[in-house]
């Protein structure tokens, strides 16, 4: 009994992932996402949308590049696509250009345009999950903590199914220091640090970093006291990973397995 209980599930699991690559995937490319019209705004506020044709209700994920918060570009990461997911690449305006207020305020306005929009694509808004790389995870850190920069967009920042960063820095952030003259490995913890804004009232919170040995500035540490605190204030769905031998850049690729385990997880609880 218990073999044959194995064989189905293995059998599920076969025809599941034979119907998720027989489907079409489409791409809408380019898409403005602001109200701000300014030049560098209109260049900049643009995403990428990835989706399974003809399909409804699939979950979401909003991915943010990384680059230190002044370089990179929108993407949709391999490891997402052919999966069944509906995948939202974002830009958003760099440093020193902006200050960083504007670009935390671009993530917050990209992520209230897919809540309002994605349902076009086969989306669904229960199943959206905010993630990005190094000043992806940054940003998608202060999204889920300091709840009033999605507020500003009439969007509660617990609607969202989970955020998963990877690799983001938890005090402030190294290059916002940089423009103030503080040099990177003084540490800073201020308003523009999700560290300040450690709460117990939010979505599940799952950090990814790489070996504590081998990440950018202390990444990992300072993870594992972000997630200290989350506990320490009685959010206990916040989880963190420690990815042994990778390094900042080399732990972008096993990440994405952690973030499809909790995707998982997540919506097979609802």
């Amino acid at each position: 009994m218990e073999l044959m209980k194995r064989m189905i599930a293995a059998w599920l699991c076969c025809m599941m992932a034979l119907s998720l690559s027989a489907q079409n995937y489409k791409w809408a490319r380019d898409v403005a996402y602001s109200v701000k019209d300014d030049a560098y705004s209109r260049e900049r506020l643009k995403l990428d949308i990835y989706y399974p044709e003809g399909q409804a209700e699939s979950p979401v994920v909003v991915w943010f590049h990384g680059g230190g918060l002044e370089a990179g570009a929108k993407e949709v990461p391999t490891e997402l696509r052919g999966k069944g997911y509906v995948v939202v690449g974002v830009n958003y305006r760099l440093l020193p250009k902006v200050m960083v207020d504007k670009t935390i305020d671009d993530a917050a306005e990209a992520v209230a345009w897919v809540m309002q929009h994605i349902k076009e694509y086969g989306g669904s808004t229960r199943k959206v999950f905010v993630s990005g790389h190094s000043a992806g995870g940054y940003l998608s850190m202060m999204l889920c903590l300091n709840k009033a920069w999605l507020h500003r967009y009439g969007v509660d920042a617990d609607s969202i199914a989970a955020y998963i960063p990877f690799s983001g820095q938890a005090i402030t952030h190294y290059n916002v220091r940089k423009m103030n003259g503080i040099a990177p490995l003084q540490p800073i913890i201020d308003e523009y640090a999700p560290l300040y804004w450690v709460r117990k009232d939010c979505p599940p919170f799952i950090l990814i970093c790489g070996d504590r040995e081998l990440e950018l500035y202390g990444r990992y540490d300072e993870n594992q006291y972000l997630e200290r605190m989350m506990k320490l204030v009685g959010h206990q769905q916040t989880v963190l990973y420690e990815l042994d031998g990778f390094d900042h850049g080399s732990m972008v690729h096993p990440a994405f397995g952690l973030l499809e385990k909790h995707i998982r997880q997540i919506l097979g609880k609802r």
